[in-house]
């Protein structure tokens, strides 16, 4: 019962849980997102529960697909990415930096040590 950490009772829509044959059929539901992405083994084999993942919850990976520099890793499943472009001021014909931070919920497939300060990381909208 370690995923158990909210305070409601979570579990995976589409399992019933009171079921008598346990043996025999897999008692975890996950799903291949596509795009070239490989679903983690944690999410194959785990117990976390977490219905804004990709692998096992409800979401869907659509739209763009973004990288940038991770900012901050101090949430609870959420990291900030920093994003660094370039804008064109055309009064001067030159470019100037700007950048922008951009929150990324992260699963718990990816363990939260594997994910530091610093890292280039590959996200998706939802």
């Amino acid at each position: 019962m370690e995923h158990q950490t909210e305070k409601a009772f979570q579990k995976q829509p589409g399992i019933f849980q009171n079921s008598k044959d346990l043996k025999k059929r897999n008692r975890r539901w996950f799903k291949e997102v596509g795009n070239g992405f490989k679903t983690p083994k944690e999410a194959k084999n785990g117990t976390y529960i977490d219905k804004k993942c990709p692998f096992v919850g409800e979401v869907n990976i659509q739209g763009r697909i973004l990288t940038g520099v991770v900012a901050s890793t101090k949430m609870k499943r959420t990291i900030i990415v920093r994003r660094d472009y370039l804008h064109y001021v055309p009064k001067y014909n030159r470019y100037e930096k700007r950048h922008t931070n951009i929150p990324a919920h992260i699963s718990p497939a990816f363990d939260n040590q594997a994910v530091q300060v610093g890292d280039m990381v590959t996200i998706g909208q939802c």
